[in-house]
């Protein structure tokens, strides 16, 4: 049974915007922190953003001022609002979910930025 569902990835132009939303099983109880994470192909899977269940927000340098993430503590959900896409954002993204007793991940969604 999948804990963390992801959608919203897909194709989009250089410049363009995508919005990826996680939600996450309600058996997944007290998630300190929320974010996303990605992997492009040949590389490691690194950081985008997290945002904490009181709302404080952590940005890779490379995203800052374009992505935005968001989070519904009474719905277990976060947004990833992208803007400004570019071809170095194309990967495969990942919900990530942080409780005291393990990690959760998504399955992963792509977003290709080409024109």
């Amino acid at each position: 049974q999948q804990q963390l569902m992801e959608s919203g990835g897909g194709l989009v132009q250089p410049g363009g915007s995508l919005t990826l939303s996680c939600a996450a099983s309600r058996s997944i109880v007290i998630i300190n922190v929320m974010g996303w994470y990605r992997q492009a192909p040949g590389k490691q899977r690194e950081l985008v953003a997290t945002v904490t269940r009181a709302g404080k927000t952590n940005y890779a340098d490379s995203v800052k001022g374009r992505f935005t993430i968001s989070r519904d503590n009474s719905e277990n959900s976060v947004l990833l609002q992208m803007n400004s896409l570019k071809p170095e954002d194309t990967a495969v993204y990942f919900c990530n979910a942080e409780t005291p007793w393990r990690n959760y991940w998504g399955q992963g969604t792509q977003v290709t930025v080409s024109s």
